[in-house]
């Protein structure tokens, strides 16, 4: 088969394969040129994307942003306007490493608010939002879930969460015990079960283990209060209350 077309059509093969090497050349530097947008940041490699927007659609990727410095704030819509704002204010500077550290910001994925020094301990705060007014932005703010809420969700702020009464807590410890048979101690998995009056749950806690440590073997081990091994519920303030629940 290959002596067939070599033969009375040998230039237009020189010129296909001449054809062919161009292209393959072409696809090499392209190649070439696309492996270089693959950096490494850190201790682990990053693909970067190849297609990056023009100028005139980098506002596509920038959400709204709030912006406050004492009294004075305001929502824009894009950098531009965050900086005119910035520099309105007469007492921020705005440097060229600041503008250049907000625009990174505005168009990078990170969620977080930022704040940026403007002198020992005075600061102002950009922060992201989707609102498209001032008005907006309130009501989504105000929408947050309020402390108590957050607590209620939150183990570690239920723990310390002030509430005087009365608390039944349970806690499993690891209780050292002695064997008969044998003379020797062994650790022995044990659930102990109280109430008592106490500020908070950490309170409560404080005060069974305070309690235990004069009743078991000292080489026991007790669990933080913040594990699952430590329970807790608030059962009122009078004794009375914690009496009728028994």
């Amino acid at each position: 088969g290959s002596d067939y077309y070599c033969r009375g059509s040998s230039s237009l093969l020189l010129f296909t394969c001449f054809s062919l090497v161009i292209f393959v050349a072409a696809i090499a530097q392209l190649v070439e040129r696309d492996l270089a947008k693959v950096e490494v940041a850190g201790p682990s490699p990053v693909c970067r994307s190849f297609f990056s927007p023009s100028k005139k659609d980098e506002t596509y990727f920038f959400m709204n942003l709030y912006i406050r410095y004492f009294d004075n704030e305001t929502l824009v819509h894009n950098v531009e306007e965050a900086l005119q704002f910035l520099r309105s204010l007469g007492e921020i500077t705005v440097t060229r490493n600041m503008e250049a550290d907000i625009r990174e910001y505005a168009a990078s994925n990170v969620m977080f608010p930022k704040r940026y020094k403007v002198r020992a301990h005075v600061y102002f705060i950009i922060i992201k939002t989707t609102a498209a007014t001032m008005r907006d932005f309130k009501e989504k703010k105000a929408m947050r879930p309020s402390a108590k809420g957050a607590a209620a969700d939150n183990p570690i702020a239920r723990l310390s969460m002030r509430r005087d009464g009365w608390y039944e807590g349970e806690i499993d410890f690891k209780r050292v015990v002695l064997v008969p048979s044998t003379g020797k101690h062994e650790y022995r998995d044990t659930t102990f079960v109280a109430r008592c009056k106490a500020l908070s749950g950490m309170d409560c806690y404080n005060r069974i283990v305070d309690y235990l440590r004069t009743r078991v073997d000292n080489r026991s081990q007790f669990p933080s209060a913040k594990g699952k091994k430590f329970r807790f519920s608030y059962l009122g303030r009078w004794k009375e209350a914690a009496q009728q629940q028994a």
